[in-house]
């Protein structure tokens, strides 16, 4: 029996690596967007921390030195995290380029996939009609042999 080979099956496993590294890419850009998203969190924690002290200190003696602090450090932190929000929206943008990445690279694969499936498929119909070929060949071999007719001899 004959073997199906694919001529492009280099081609589709460089396709496998390519899916495999946008995978990759595409899992790292996600942890980056959570990592700075948790960064996020964190500095509106603070702010909020602040904005809580600020409260406390308004609503007790008042303290100018540490009402002036506390509100420089609202404003700091609320510097910082436009700064933050700035870096989530870029990581948000690479997670989406990547993720476009991955699905081209995903169809891509795909279509490798499936000429490869078309072409096993074709190689198989070949295969089937050489072998009903040969089969019809040894029948009418075996039925019109001179041996079998004794008319003839």
């Amino acid at each position: 029996m004959i073997k199906f080979r694919y001529n492009l099956e280099n081609i589709l496993n460089i396709k496998y690596k390519m899916e495999e590294q946008a995978k990759t890419a595409y899992g790292s850009a996600n942890q980056k967007l959570l990592l700075e998203q948790d960064k996020l969190s964190e500095l509106n924690n603070k702010r909020a921390f602040y904005q809580e002290q600020l409260k406390k200190l308004m609503s007790s003696n008042l303290n100018i030195l540490k009402i002036k602090k506390t509100k420089d450090g609202i404003e700091i932190m609320k510097l910082y995290i436009k700064q933050q929000e700035a870096v989530v929206k870029k990581a948000e943008q690479q997670l989406e380029i990547a993720r476009s990445r991955l699905n081209a690279a995903m169809l891509e694969r795909k279509t490798h996939e499936k000429l490869k499936e078309n072409a096993y498929l074709n190689f198989m119909k070949e295969y089937e009609a050489e072998q009903r070929k040969e089969i019809d060949e040894l029948v009418s071999f075996k039925y019109n042999s001179p041996a079998d007719n004794p008319e003839e001899i």
